[in-house]
């Protein structure tokens, strides 16, 4: 199954350009397959809140790392409504093979619409190893490696160390859309032909990646 999130404030983002152009070269590569999409922007998750804290005390005090015992913590009102929220979110990802995220870097870091998410599904020693996560992102200006801005990106590293220490998810891939402040900010106009060239790489990797990724699982 195919698990695609998008995050972007925007309609028409190059963040959901480059996730929709994955999703559709991908599910033509594995038309069996099943296909949820989950916009988190336009239908946000909400915040953790006590209960959902109460929940991950008790999977760690018991030491639970098996997905599906999670449940065993909802003993209370509050935390069954906590895990009425939780529950789906979850289903998602443990039935995914691929999960995909479209996200734009706000503020160098992730929405906190993805950050929503993230807090919801992830619980003491829980391991999403076996799946492949892929990343289409959309940045401002430029972040990669040699740039001044490299150390501040805190938006593809976050996730990145994220998947890998707390979920053990080795397969993580990244594409970038870079500079994309260059078509409207009058300082960046110098940079508009970099940036085309970032997006026209960025689109050709999407497909590459989604037509080679096997189901992992």
């Amino acid at each position: 199954m195919l698990l695609h999130l998008d995050a972007s404030a925007r309609r028409a983002s190059f963040s959901r350009r480059l996730s929709a152009l994955y999703a559709e070269t991908w599910r033509a590569a594995h038309p069996g397959a099943a296909y949820v999409h989950r916009d988190l922007a336009a239908d946000p998750v909400p915040h953790i809140g006590e209960a959902w804290t109460e929940l991950c005390d008790h999977v760690m005090a018991h030491q639970i790392t098996d997905i599906s015992r999670y449940e065993e913590a909802a003993r209370t009102p509050a935390r069954r409504a906590a895990w009425e929220i939780v529950k789906p979110l979850l289903d998602e990802v443990v039935a995914a093979d691929v999960v995909l995220i479209g996200t734009p870097m706000y503020n160098y870091s992730i929405p906190s619409s993805l950050k929503a998410w993230i807090d919801q599904i992830t619980f003491p020693r829980m391991s999403l190893a076996g799946r492949s996560f892929v990343v289409t992102g959309a940045r401002g200006g430029a972040y990669g490696p040699g740039t001044p801005r490299e150390a501040i990106d805190h938006q593809e590293r976050y996730l990145r160390d994220f998947f890998k220490g707390h979920f053990g998810v080795e397969d993580v891939t990244f594409v970038h859309a870079e500079l994309v402040n260059a078509r409207i900010d009058p300082a960046l106009a110098h940079l508009r032909e970099r940036h085309e060239e970032s997006l026209a790489t960025a689109l050709d990797d999407v497909v590459r990646v989604a037509a080679a990724q096997e189901v992992a699982r």
